[in-house]
């Protein structure tokens, strides 16, 4: 399949990109070192707090040997892990960022003081994969998880210790200011701003970095964070992983007798209401724009600064939620947003129009979520196929650079998706968005996505009404020909279609007559449509903190033009 419609975005991506790294190029060869870059922190001065959950149990297995990071497992033998190539580039960032200390803190032993400490020399010896080691965002995880776990590695140190951990601090200093001054993408850039502040706040005479680091997260978090609290990439995975971080952040600017920038303190405000917008009654994050499994205590921590009794957000306009509710705990988040901008979206999903649908604990439908690992699956999880919305010509709606699925095979493609990652090229641009309730008194959205009008010439849109006892929820779902700059350039004849609605695994499906019969643990439900016989497929679930599982899939199968319209509806049964 050719670039077509898509040529001239690519073309203009690859220019950009070309752009930045001759810029990069000009400052490495033309700009001084960094006034950073003579810096040496001369002692620690507070210890952040860490609000990531620890697992004393975890702490057994890295005394046995094993390492269990992002679904991938490495039994070392008695070895440092630090001698052994990751199984993955997921398990070797975790490996690298340190955020398993907190797991030898929770078990509170002398033995577990004494291998952080070892784990942490290895390292600052110099063993391991320095590349992936070396990676910004590696680079900042690091440096925040040694702050906060300073207490667990320096207790009972000796001096020279002592005198190394603070090198290992500047170091990775260093590293993020260079990082930052060629340019990085905007996630990691944040992140950066995040951990400068940390170590200017936490470590003696680095004052100029507590500066640099505070102006930056000003800027980064005005420039990312949007008006209703979520993040550009619209990825709700980041969002939770950011508050993490912030708060900590703001309570050691308080420790330190110093003001919380103003930016900071907004963002902490505006970001944790739209969290509960996205929060199921099973205390987990929709499967949203990567969004994989969620730490569900991690998230009632996060809560717990928003108030026990603070309701959560309806309708996010600019990062493209909106939520319905009704009685008995029936909930509805659907996903009404654009594509996010192309340096934002190398984890985002062609998911425009799917929505997930819970009752109590009991989640129903679900789009796939993101595995933690594995490049090839977490290529299909990002395909509209992977979602419960309308997959046109078995396409997505989104046109991801460098996906097989995509068949994109131009010679620049692996050059820029190694500096950017599979970045969405083209996606839905204008998605509209209606709520209201009606006569009935019935609660509605509706919305409008235009991903498949470049090349299939097709509008999809789509109508949720949720009852407000919570007992039924009515779909449609309509197909309209795309007008203006699109409707010369396109075929014209029907296409094949698939409706999908992903269950969760929980969930078991049979067929009741016409219709779908969905039993969990909660009470039944019954799914039926107008006109189309559902059918039941296999499909997989990749957000179970367990890694992935078999589920299943219903499916509508139809042949789509101008026009065609098709009406579903979910309902609750007695008992």
């Amino acid at each position: 399949m050719g670039w077509g419609p898509d040529r001239w975005r690519f073309y203009r991506l690859v220019g950009r990109a070309a752009g930045r790294s001759l810029r990069r190029a000009a400052v490495r060869a033309t700009s001084r070192p960094s006034g950073l870059t003579r810096l040496r922190p001369t002692g620690l001065v507070i210890a952040p707090q860490d609000l990531r959950t620890s697992d004393a149990t975890i702490a057994a297995d890295i005394y046995a040997g094993l390492f269990v990071f992002a679904g991938r497992a490495l039994a070392t033998g008695g070895r440092s892990p630090f001698d052994f190539a990751p199984p993955s580039p997921e398990w070797g960032e975790q490996l690298y960022g340190f955020g398993w200390l907190r797991h030898l803190r929770a078990a509170e032993s002398a033995l577990s003081r004494s291998n952080a400490r070892a784990f942490v020399q290895d390292f600052m010896a110099g063993r391991g994969d320095r590349d992936l080691a070396e990676r910004p965002a590696v680079v900042a995880r690091r440096l925040i998880s040694l702050l906060s776990q300073s207490p667990l590695v320096l207790e009972g140190a000796d001096h020279a210790f002592y005198q190394a951990f603070l090198r290992q601090i500047g170091r990775c200093t260093h590293a993020l200011d260079r990082a930052l001054r060629r340019g990085i993408l905007p996630g990691d850039r944040l992140l950066a701003a995040v951990a400068l502040a940390y170590a200017g706040l936490c470590c003696e005479g680095f004052d100029p970095v507590l500066r640099r680091g505070t102006r930056l997260l000003h800027r980064e978090l005005t420039r990312q964070i949007l008006p209703d609290g979520g993040h550009r990439s619209r990825d709700p995975g980041f969002a939770k992983d950011l508050l993490l971080d912030l708060l900590p952040l703001r309570q050691s600017f308080l420790s330190r007798d110093i003001a919380p920038p103003e930016a900071l303190l907004n963002a902490v405000d505006r970001m944790l209401p739209l969290l509960r917008l996205l929060r199921h009654g099973d205390a987990s994050l929709g499967h949203h724009n990567g969004m994989g499994a969620t730490a569900a205590d991690q998230l009632a921590t996060l809560l717990v600064y928003d108030g026990a009794l603070a309701r959560p957000l309806m309708h996010a306009p600019h990062s493209g939620y909106s939520r319905l509710e009704g009685g008995g705990g029936t909930l509805v988040v659907a996903d009404v947003g654009p594509a996010p901008p192309p340096a934002f979206s190398a984890r985002a999903g062609a998911g425009c129009l799917s929505f997930e649908l819970s009752c109590g604990p009991q989640r129903l439908v679900v789009n796939c979520g993101m595995p933690a690992t594995g490049e090839e699956l977490r290529e299909l999880a990002r395909t509209t196929a992977a979602h419960s919305t309308a997959c046109l010509a078995d396409s997505s709606s989104c046109r991801f650079l460098g996906m097989k699925q995509a068949g994109l095979i131009h010679p620049l493609a692996a050059w820029l998706k190694a500096r950017m990652g599979s970045i969405v090229v083209r996606g839905p641009g204008e998605v509209t968005v209606e709520r209201g309730t009606d006569a009935a008194g019935v609660d509605v959205l509706a919305a409008r996505h235009d991903g498949y009008a470049p090349v299939l010439g097709l509008l999809h849109e789509r109508r949720w009404r949720l009852h407000p006892d919570g007992a039924l929820l009515e779909g449609h779902d309509g197909f309209v020909r795309a007008s203006g700059a699109h409707e010369a350039k396109v075929r014209r004849e029907p296409v094949e279609a698939a409706i999908r609605f992903h269950l969760h695994p929980s969930v078991r499906a049979s067929r009741e007559g016409r219709g779908v019969r969905l039993a969990g643990a909660g009470a039944p439900w019954l799914f039926e449509a107008d006109e189309i016989d559902p059918v039941i497929e296999e499909s997989v679930f990749f957000a179970a903190l367990n890694g992935a599982r078999r589920t299943e899939q219903i499916v509508l199968h139809l042949t789509v033009g101008d026009g065609t319209r098709v009406a579903w509806r979910f309902r609750r049964l007695a008992g």
